[in-house]
């Protein structure tokens, strides 16, 4: 993939580089993704450095390891040249995501989507989904007034999500989300 591509696309993060691991250069990196046994098929990930740079990266080898995913890149042969890696997103193109059945879908495509109640009234949208812990919350920021509301990424609240039609209707419990 040429630098000019990878910079162009919009991207899914699928692994956080934690830290250097071994002689060789690899490194330990937290999972982003559901589907770890994507790493299989990967040859190359982009890599999104802390302050937006993208890099293509080529993998020589991946494995699992107690919960995380352990990755080897080509040029990265020593613990010093792995270590400049740390902190580092690592992507896939959007268009590489695995697709998932008509019900589901990524958070990712959550952000940016119109939230209405089922009466029909504007909330604003979705500017990011939240862990807190227990269920994801969906920080709504009204256009207006800049207001944001914290709405739980429950299915009893958000009775339907169109991500083609950026769109999710709630019915919030009374006292939820006040006038």
């Amino acid at each position: 993939m040429s630098e000019a591509r990878a910079s162009a696309e919009e991207l899914v993060a699928v692994a956080r580089v934690i830290k250097p691991r071994g002689l060789r250069g690899e490194v330990v990196a937290a999972l982003l993704t559901d589907f770890p046994e994507r790493f299989e098929g990967l040859d190359e990930l982009i890599a999104v450095t802390p302050v937006g740079e993208r890099r293509t990266l080529t993998l020589e080898d991946s494995w699992l390891h107690s919960g995380r995913i352990v990755l080897k890149f080509a040029g990265y042969d020593t613990p010093e040249a792995a270590r400049e890696l740390v902190g580092y997103e690592l992507a896939v193109p959007e268009a590489d995501a695995i697709e998932l059945e008509a019900d589901e879908f990524y958070e990712w495509q959550l952000v940016g989507c119109r939230v209405v109640t089922i009466e029909g009234r504007e909330l604003g949208h979705v500017r990011e989904v939240l862990h807190t812990g227990a269920a994801p919350v969906l920080i709504i920021a009204e256009a207006q007034s800049g207001r944001e509301h914290l709405l739980p990424l429950a299915e009893s609240i958000c009775v339907e999500i169109d991500v083609a039609a950026k769109l999710i209707r709630v019915d919030p419990p009374e006292g939820l989300i006040e006038l």
